[in-house]
């Protein structure tokens, strides 16, 4: 196999990668492309200087959708008996969902087990292959994508766990997958759906591409040459983009802020692109093109009082005193009292830590400390202030939008108000020694 032009790729491909992890996991499905990848895993295993170190694993996930699916994972299972790979597999329940294919949400599924299974420090490898990347191509064109969604399908790409993944078949076409299986005689499964033209990949696979390339001759070469292009031009609007997002971005906010003085400074293109570059660290879904008019509208050209709220499918963007702000509109955390505890997990799976060093002092033995929320009319001298006021007072001089104030935790003990956390320590509970201060981590 080490001989022929496809492992030549394959392993063009892969070894520009390898200092990205400690090992290879397969995603195993048992169709033609995973089967190939995997022996091509094993022939460059196989390979390696003495003084080399590197694992191969696969993994097959079993969505459960096929009534075959037991039958393709014990084809994977003593697929991988007869090469001496480690095999691994998950059952993963796949639920149909409004508005989202049951591909996309198979797909999901799969990564998230794949993210499980595989070993710390390994790579992931997928076996898409250049027919896929058409596909994909032309299925974001029949949505209207933009750059990014155009720029399809990447040869790597990171998993939110921060995990690895490459697709080092990703310029080879199917028929050179295909025609190495036979030449090697290696078996495989085929999964019936693929003919089944009510799904969009399948009618394009089958009923679209084909005619497309017997009428242009090197139709699929010369698309995934316009990939590339498209993919290096948004690489470059992507360093643009982070380096006026540098100059709008205020980090000592959590979340980051923008600040809309310098926004302004750029034109509605730039503008556009340093929202969508502060959504995406934030990890937030992308705006629809009317929602992006309606947040660039309502945060440049309103009054700096007008209340402000554009609703996304998870959150809100908001404005506040010159600043733009992600709201994740998070339910306010339950209260909890009597604690004992240094280390506190609420209810939205923040963490709460009293740490050592602080300026509060430690209770009092017969002090009871509670962790209550949203008591803004509660009254607090904060340390180095001349005189009490509302907490409600105090968040506002501080400028902290309105929305955010409910959702900071408030230390009492018994009945007053002693710590306001990440913001002051009230002034009549002072350390004389060593004190503490409660923390979010």
């Amino acid at each position: 196999m080490k001989q022929t032009t496809l492992y030549k790729q394959f392993k063009t491909a892969l070894e520009p990668k390898l200092h990205l992890g400690s090992g290879l996991t397969v995603a195993l499905s048992g169709g033609v492309d995973s089967v190939v990848l995997l022996h091509l895993c094993k022939t460059f295993l196989d390979n390696l200087e003495a003084n080399q170190s590197f694992s191969v694993e696969a993994i097959y996930v079993n969505h459960g959708l096929s009534e075959n699916a037991q039958d393709w994972q014990i084809f994977c299972e003593q697929l991988c008996l007869s090469l001496h790979i480690p095999f691994k597999t998950k059952r993963v329940n796949v639920q149909p969902k409004a508005r989202q294919s049951l591909e996309a949400l198979a797909r999901d599924a799969r990564y998230q087990a794949l993210d499980e299974l595989a070993e710390q420090g390994n790579l992931i490898l997928l076996g898409q292959h250049a027919d896929d990347q058409l596909e994909t191509f032309l299925l974001r064109l029949k949505r209207g994508s933009g750059l990014t969604g155009l720029s399809a399908m990447h040869d790597e790409v990171r998993l939110s766990s921060g995990r690895q993944c490459i697709r080092p078949l990703l310029n080879i076409p199917r028929e050179d997958i295909e025609a190495f299986a036979r030449t090697f005689s290696l078996a495989h499964i085929e999964d019936e759906s693929n003919q089944d033209d009510k799904f969009d990949r399948n009618f394009l696979r089958n009923q679209i591409i084909p005619p497309l390339k017997k009428r242009f001759n090197g139709f699929l070469k010369s698309t995934l040459r316009s990939i590339e292009l498209l993919q290096q031009q948004q690489a470059l609007i992507d360093e643009i983009s982070q380096a006026d997002l540098l100059l709008c971005e205020d980090k000592n906010d959590v979340p980051a802020t923008l600040k809309l003085n310098e926004l302004k400074q750029f034109s509605a293109l730039r503008q556009s692109n340093v929202v969508r570059a502060w959504l995406s660290d934030l990890g937030v879904v992308m705006p629809s093109k009317a929602q992006m008019s309606q947040i660039l509208t309502q945060s440049l050209e309103s009054r700096e009082d007008a209340q402000m709220q554009v609703q996304l499918s998870k959150g809100a963007i908001r404005r506040y005193r010159e600043k733009l702000y992600f709201d994740a509109q998070d339910a306010t955390p339950n209260n909890v009292e009597n604690i004992e505890s240094t280390i506190l997990v609420l209810n939205d799976k923040t963490t709460l830590k009293r740490e050592p060093c602080g300026l509060l002092r430690l209770p009092f033995e017969h002090e009871r400390v509670s962790i209550r929320f949203g008591l803004l009319k509660s009254q607090i001298k904060p340390y180095k202030k001349v005189r009490s006021n509302t907490l409600k007072y105090w968040l506002k001089e501080l400028k902290v939008p309105t929305w955010q104030r409910d959702n900071i935790p408030l230390v009492f003990y018994d009945d007053n108000l002693v710590q306001v956390v990440g913001h002051f320590v009230s002034a009549d509970y002072i350390s004389e020694g060593s004190g503490i201060s409660w923390e979010l981590t």
